[in-house]
């Protein structure tokens, strides 16, 4: 018995492999972007990212806080 309802979902793509840019803390319209409205950080899987990028963003986020250019919560 097959199950029809069952479709493969396809696979995210890493956006910051395909991109020559580095990340930077000081990019913080790139940054937003993996945040959540309550400026949490997103999970993986959420945003598509490779481990290794998530890593870099999950870093750049955090020193972009610590210096003020991102806030730590929103209300």
């Amino acid at each position: 018995m097959v199950n029809k309802r069952y479709t493969p979902r396809k696979k995210k793509i890493c956006m910051l492999c395909h991109d020559s840019n580095n990340i930077n803390y000081k990019d913080t319209a790139m940054l937003r972007r993996f945040l959540s409205d309550r400026g949490k950080i997103l999970a993986r899987r959420v945003t598509g990212s490779c481990a290794y990028h998530q890593r870099t963003i999950t870093l750049q986020i955090k020193i972009a806080r610590h210096l003020a250019l991102l806030p730590f919560v929103q209300d």
